[in-house]
Order: structure tokens, then C-alpha cells, then sequence
């Protein structure tokens, strides 16, 4: 049996994240789906995640298989929603769940829902109730993963990206 945990990333973390991003944009290139196939997520946002204590890291068997940000507070790409609306309003107080990947050597292993659970939990300690993400409209196995979590379709948001928009999925715990 192998041992599968989340945890907070640390600077030594930074090369495995990175190898992780990179391999989660060839896939999406591969997939024909026009999301971070720009500069987006640079370096330097991996870095200052890890540095503001939001980055987290999936690790199985003592390898990092996946990466994920979990954003506290308000997220100013959240404020404006279209096509719906939030449950608890745009300035609620909610984690939102960010870049978010699998590494290559990892995929097919359903880990994307582990770590989304994992993401749950830790926002639900930290005393949130309400969990936020968002997937690029073309991204269907990403749309699957989220819903299979729990999380409700709320409308559509946009991005500081080349192709911005994005479907928006909120989730209450308790």
C-alpha cells in the first residue's frame, strides 16, 4: 500500500511543482484545450504561492504527483461572475482552489479528486465553509473531477490569461 498525503510545498518543492506545470500544459496541448498555453502559470507565481504559504503539494510514495494553490480571501477574478451567481455572494469569505495539476508519471490514477479532497479538508480546518475553483470550458475531465467532488456549476468567470474564460464551481461545507 502507498502512502498518500497532502501537504503545505516548500522552496525544495519549487522543481517538482514546476515539472508538474510544465507536464500539465503539454497534456492540455495535447488535449486541443487553449488553457496555460501561454506564460501562465509563471515561475514566479509557483514561487510566491509557496512563499504566502498557499501552495500544496500531493505526495505519493515520497514523489510529488500533483500541485495545487488554495488562494484565502477574496479572489478578484471571483468579484465579477456571469450567467449566475455565488451562493454566499462575491465577498464572502471562501478558499478558491488554483492551479491545480497532475504530473505525467501520476495520470489515470483518479489522484485529481484526492487532491481536491485533500484541498476540501484543509480549507474546512483553516475554518472555511465555502470552496471555490474554475476550469477553462473546453477542460470536460477537469469539469468531471470537480463535479464528482461536489461542487455546483455557478457561472462563468474571467481570467488575466490569453483565452480568460472560465466555468465557476462553488462548494459549502459544514
Amino acid at each position: 500500500m502507498s502512502a498518500t498525503y497532502l501537504r503545505q510545498a516548500t522552496q525544495a518543492d519549487l522543481p517538482k511543482i514546476s515539472a508538474v506545470i510544465t507536464d500539465a500544459k503539454a497534456y492540455l496541448k495535447e488535449q486541443k484545450i487553449n488553457q496555460w498555453q501561454g506564460n501562465y502559470p509563471l515561475s514566479a507565481d509557483l514561487e510566491t504561492d509557496i512563499q504566502n504559504g498557499i501552495s500544496y503539494v500531493l505526495i505519493i510514495d515520497g514523489e510529488v504527483a500533483g500541485t495545487a494553490a488554495l488562494h484565502q480571501g477574496i479572489d478578484p477574478h471571483y468579484l465579477e461572475i456571469e450567467d449566475g451567481q455565488w451562493a454566499n455572494g462575491p465577498e464572502a469569505n471562501y478558499t478558491a482552489i488554483h492551479r491545480i495539476a497532475l504530473s505525467s508519471n501520476f495520470r489515470g490514477q483518479h489522484l485529481s479528486g484526492k487532491l481536491i479532497s485533500g484541498l476540501i479538508t484543509i480549507s474546512g480546518v483553516l475554518g472555511y465553509t465555502d470552496v471555490r475553483i474554475d476550469t477553462h470550458p473546453d477542460n470536460k475531465g477537469m469539469q468531471h473531477v470537480i463535479t464528482s467532488n461536489g461542487f455546483t456549476k455557478r457561472g462563468i468567470v474571467y481570467m488575466a490569461e490569453d483565452d480568460p474564460k472560465r466555468f465557476a464551481y462553488q462548494l459549502l461545507i459544514n
